[in-house]
């Protein structure tokens, strides 16, 4: 199934507006978005550091304001 947008058309808010909408369809039945093969061993790998204490968890402000640090 093709179904073609007119994205050289469309305004960055209209644009912005579609990928909601699919987002947001997609999020119905997350169960039937397979996950790429990949993500199971990253997981699994961070998990492994968490448990070994090579690595922890932040909350989000703290780990925002890392990155912003970071990137000046």
């Amino acid at each position: 199934m093709e179904n073609a947008l007119p994205l050289d058309k469309m305004t960055i808010e209209d644009k912005l507006a579609a990928m909601e909408q699919l987002w947001d369809d997609l999020c119905r039945n997350p169960e039937s978005v397979p996950s790429p093969s990949w993500h199971e061993s990253i997981l699994s790998e961070r998990e492994k550091r968490v448990l070994e204490g090579k690595a922890g968890f932040s909350d989000i402000a703290a780990a925002k304001d890392r990155i912003r640090k970071s990137v000046k």
